[in-house]
């Protein structure tokens, strides 16, 4: 008996009507039945924040399209336990985000906090997102995200595991391959910028450039600098089993 075609959740923090998330949707319909479930307008930086204060509104607007008006994680968990409550989800995909994902970026990362979700659920996730600030190749991040759909669809993931994925902007032929690595480090410049309004009063941004990385060898900053696709694996369990030792032998 012929296996039914896989069903994939697709959503991001970009906004669904991102040409990230579109190239991502096409690329993977390749594979199975795609499923889109995202914000409604652009989420970056809400990290694993779900919406609890008020109550979340759902529009479709195409064909197993639906925006939501809310975070990431409302979308994907909308996803499994509304929407598609009665079908099996056999991946999650998150992106193809316009920026990169890295180091310390991945604890405010909308994208990734999707796939965290999804991984939460029991669903093997992957987030993918593209280094660079303007004149995305999302054609190049598509093209690879199917390959790496494919590989999770087959091998399936370690419990508590999702993938974090991040290209270099750049063509396909200027890759230089394909790094497994660890989470680097980053070091921002000034993280408040100040400034005043028209009628003198002051307001903040919040975000500074980010100025450089730590050298970490092996780390995903170093991979994408030097044109790798880097590819980390992350775990959902944050205790620090190095520290459970020497705390027990504290007082307490």
């Amino acid at each position: 008996m012929r296996n039914p075609s896989p069903i994939i959740l697709v959503s991001n923090d970009d906004g669904i009507r991102s040409d990230g998330i579109a190239a991502l949707a096409e690329a993977l319909r390749a594979l199975g039945t795609v499923y889109v479930v995202a914000p409604d307008r652009e989420r970056s930086g809400a990290g694993h924040s779900l919406t609890l204060a008020q109550p979340l509104r759902v529009e479709k607007i195409g064909t197993r399209a639906y925006a939501v008006d809310g975070t990431p994680t409302d979308c994907v968990n909308l996803a499994v336990n509304g929407i598609l409550r009665k079908k099996k989800i056999h991946l999650l995909v998150s992106g193809i985000n316009k920026g990169a994902n890295m180091g310390d970026d991945i604890t405010y990362s909308g994208t990734v906090s999707a796939a965290m979700e999804g991984t939460l659920l029991g669903i093997p996730s992957i987030a993918v997102s593209l280094a660079s600030r303007n004149h995305f190749r999302f054609d190049a991040a598509a093209e690879f995200s199917v390959n790496v759909a494919r590989k999770v669809l087959r091998q399936k993931l370690p419990k508590d595991t999702l993938l974090n994925v991040n290209l270099p902007n750049v063509p396909m032929d200027e890759i230089q391959g394909v790094r497994i690595t660890r989470q680097g480090k980053r070091i921002y410049g000034e993280a408040i910028v100040e400034k005043r309004d028209p009628r003198g009063r002051k307001y903040y941004w919040i975000g500074g450039d980010s100025l450089a990385s730590q050298d970490i060898p092996g780390s995903d900053l170093v991979a994408v600098a030097q044109n790798y696709i880097s590819i980390t694996p992350i775990h959902l369990d944050l205790t620090n089993h190095m520290s459970l030792r020497n705390l027990k032998r504290w007082k307490w």
